[in-house]
């Protein structure tokens, strides 16, 4: 079985097929015959060896990917799913080892793996469901209702855009930041107010917002430089594991922070359901970037860290 992985961290170059033993389904488990898998900024911890504590019990290769999509090809004995060989699915993978997205084929639990949105084809569908389901995790962390308002920094990326287009789902009031090329695509994903980007996005958010928003998403990884745009008693959901040490103002205020890692829903299958069927009905928006085949993922892993991509970019198996 082929995969896309390191032997030895480094750049984009770094990346290269391996051969490595086929797996099969056990209890619980269903194995999935990949078709498109996206790539995403935490793929490149995995080959740079930013994650490599979590990586050393194994031997490599080390497989990167969090996001698959393809057609179920084995249903462990006892598994308990309504998912059937032949159907066309998504799946959330935590990488580990030899076990990432960049594979022709994963062995999953069965709540990580649900029907793919109807419509949608392989590379669609494998955009959704980690940054999907990490949106969803920061919107419930922060627990707003409808009627409150949240800012998104980084409302542009896959991150930054589903939680735009959730936060309204939800009835929330959206302020969000947005470079000038990418105005029009914020305003469409449905933002109520959009502001410059940069590095005084806090001040621009508290210019819209006076009082401050209730809550805000930081997918722009600004970390301490945002809490100002947020109210006394209010919340900032971060994807980099910032918890707030070092930002003393907004402890002050009894801002809170909270790190968000989608493996906490990564067996959450009603959650990423819910996501298909957003899809399907239109909340959420399906971008693709550019398809490559999986053995140009060290061209994907370069343009992804060359910036401005929008939407994702995906490795096709």
């Amino acid at each position: 079985m082929r995969v896309i992985g390191v032997a030895e961290y480094g750049g984009p170059e770094a990346l290269r097929p391996f051969d490595v033993p086929e797996r099969h389904a056990g209890p619980g488990q269903v194995r999935v015959r990949v078709h498109a898998a996206a790539v995403n900024p935490t793929d490149t911890f995995v080959r740079n060896g930013a994650r490599a504590r979590h990586q050393r019990k194994d031997p490599p290769p080390y497989v990167p990917g969090m996001d698959a999509a393809g057609v179920v090809d084995e249903v462990g004995a006892g598994t308990d799913t309504d998912l059937a060989v032949g159907d066309r699915v998504m799946a959330v993978v935590v990488p580990d080892g030899a076990h990432g997205a960049y594979s022709e084929s994963l062995v999953l639990p069965a709540e990580s793996v649900v029907r793919a949105p109807s419509g949608a084809d392989h590379a669609a569908a494998a955009t959704l469901p980690m940054n999907g389901l990490t949106a969803r995790l920061a919107l419930d962390v922060l627990d707003l209702r409808p009627g409150q308002t949240i800012a998104v920094a980084g409302a542009a990326g896959a991150f930054g855009g589903y939680v735009v287009q959730l936060a309204k789902a939800d009835g929330l009031r959206v302020v969000a930041d947005a470079a000038p090329r990418d105005e029009r695509l914020v305003a469409d994903l449905g933002a109520d107010v959009v502001v410059p980007r940069g590095a005084d996005v806090a001040r621009r958010i508290r210019e819209a917002v006076p009082e401050g928003v209730d809550a805000l998403a930081d997918g722009a990884v600004l970390d301490a430089a945002v809490s100002g745009a947020v109210r006394d008693g209010g919340g900032i959901a971060t994807v980099r594991g910032y918890d707030g040490a070092g930002d003393s103002a907004a402890a002050e205020r009894g801002v809170s922070y909270h790190p968000v890692l989608v493996v906490r829903y990564a067996r959450e299958r009603a959650r990423l359901d819910r996501l298909r069927q957003q899809a399907e009905d239109g909340v959420v928006t399906l971008r693709v970037a550019r398809t490559l085949p999986a053995e140009e993922a060290p061209e994907a892993h370069r343009l992804l860290e060359a910036g401005g991509v929008r939407g994702r970019l995906v490795l096709t198996f």
